[in-house]
Order: structure tokens, then C-alpha cells, then sequence
């Protein structure tokens, strides 16, 4: 069967998502194709804002809509005690429980030597400036419980101990070489609270 140029187009582009494959993808192109006009703008429409108008956090590294995010603003939040994680979605990930209420850093990966990610590839000195003020006086490593995860909290506490700031790792509620994003509200909120210092 020869599919229309266009659908074919929309399947490619589709696959190129993370954890789409091919017939998923295709079963997304096929399920948009049945959608009315109007749902498709909508769909359409909330990517292209959310590309245009979803920034990077100045302060966290988190997500933002223009200037710092708000959870950077919140005057509520605990201003003494820094989450750091690697990605934005991991914040997302540890609000969800409900348990946390300092504020965060957002790495943007993970020391990879194997794949040619170094502390310089990654979101560290900000890291460092924040803490060598004075004001944080607690850093929670929450990296996912992989090899390089561990590596970079290691990294992290060499580096921020000296400036006087208590460095803790969560505790390894969550299954080693899983994601944060998989896990579930309670198994994080239990890591969080069960924290170890490095």
C-alpha cells in the first residue's frame, strides 16, 4: 500500500519522539488523521506555544514561562535547602509527592566520561555560586541511582562540602538504574525523607 506523502511525513516525524517507535507512531498519525480540524489546531497550536513561550529557569536551570520559574519565586518555599536533579522533568517529578518544599538545580544531565559529558558539560558552577553565598545550607542529591548518577553526587560533594554546605543523597528507595520519572509518588517521597549524607 502506498501511503500519501504527507501521512508518511507525519509517521517520520512522529517516530522521531522519544519511546515512539514506528507503529506507534503510525497508530498517532492515523488517530490525528480521525481527529476534526479544530482538535488538530489546538494540538498544534499548544506545541508551538509551548516551544515559544517555555524557557529555562535563570536561577534552577528548571522550566519557566519568561523569567525565573515559580517556584524560584515562591517566598514559601524553603530557601536554605537546594534539590539537585539532572533534568527538569525530574522537578516536576519530586513536586508531585508534595513532600518537598525547599527549591532546586537543575544539572542538565549527568557526569558521563563514556559519553563525553564532563562537569563542564553540565549546570555546576551556577550550583556553586548559589551555595557559596551563604544562604543554602543544605544540598539533597537527587540524581536517578545509576553509576554516573552516583559519580556526579560524589562529584557534587567534593566540590560543595568545603563551602560549609551539608551534602545528602536520597536514600535508595528507587530501584538502581531507574528513572525518577517512572517512580511513584510515595517510593520518592520516602527517598526524600530518608536522605543519607555523602
Amino acid at each position: 500500500m502506498n501511503i500519501p506523502g504527507y501521512l508518511e511525513a507525519l509517521i517520520r516525524e512522529l517516530s522521531r519522539l522519544p519511546g515512539i517507535g514506528p507503529k506507534s507512531a503510525s497508530r498517532l498519525a492515523f488517530h490525528i488523521l480521525k481527529m476534526n480540524i479544530d482538535d488538530v489546531r489546538r494540538l498544534s497550536g499548544a506545541i508551538i506555544d509551548t516551544k515559544t513561550h517555555v524557557t529555562t529557569c535563570p536561577v534552577c536551570g528548571g522550566i519557566a514561562e519568561g523569567g525565573n520559574c515559580a517556584i524560584c519565586v515562591d517566598a514559601a518555599r524553603e530557601r536554605g535547602v537546594l534539590c539537585v536533579v539532572e533534568n527538569a522533568k525530574d522537578v516536576l517529578t519530586i513536586e508531585k509527592t508534595g513532600e518537598y518544599r525547599g527549591l532546586y538545580h537543575v544539572l542538565t544531565g549527568v557526569i558521563s566520561p563514556l559519553d563525553g559529558i564532563g562537569p563542564e558539560d553540565l549546570n555546576i558552577k551556577p550550583l556553586v555560586q548559589r551555595c557559596a553565598g551563604g544562604a543554602v545550607k543544605e544540598i539533597i542529591i537527587a540524581t536517578n541511582p545509576t553509576i554516573e548518577g552516583d559519580a556526579t553526587g560524589l562529584y557534587l560533594a567534593k566540590l560543595l562540602k568545603p563551602l560549609g554546605v551539608r551534602v545528602m543523597r536520597i536514600a535508595h528507595g528507587l530501584p538502581v538504574g531507574s528513572d525518577l520519572e517512572f517512580a511513584d509518588s510515595v517510593t520518592i517521597a520516602k527517598s526524600i525523607t530518608g536522605r543519607v549524607e555523602l
